[in-house]
């Protein structure tokens, strides 16, 4: 069982989850852990679908959330957009003044972002 949802163990250490625990009990793969925020926690439930299908029986999941405040946290690198930012972690680059609001602290420009700024995405 472990063997079929490796791609889920390896990124949920690539995401350092924490408090993370795998065991193996009556034909069913049990994860249990805590991810960075919903986002992450989002990636994880992804990986498990992609493997296991829309709702896999031979897979039991609890993944907590550390910081239910924000969505996600995104460091800025060269060639990012509030837009193309948005577009990620939303769908839709029009959702870029979310980003913009959550971000006053440290942007005075939704058109200027730096290289190596973190930003919060904030929940919508």
């Amino acid at each position: 069982m472990k063997a079929k949802y490796q791609s889920v163990l390896n990124l949920g250490e690539k995401l350092a989850i924490q408090n993370g625990d795998v065991k193996e009990e009556n034909g069913q793969l049990h994860i249990t852990g805590t991810a960075k925020n919903q986002y992450e926690k989002n990636l994880i439930w992804d990986e498990i679908k992609k493997v296991g299908g829309e709702n896999p029986s031979d897979i039991v999941a609890n993944i907590e959330v550390a910081d239910t405040s924000v969505f996600a946290n995104h460091t800025v690198v060269s060639g990012d957009t509030l837009g193309k930012i948005a577009k990620h972690y939303y769908g839709s680059a029009s959702k870029y003044t979310a980003i913009f609001e959550a971000n006053t602290n440290i942007l005075s420009n939704p058109d200027v972002i730096k290289v190596g700024q973190e930003l919060v995405i904030p929940n919508l």
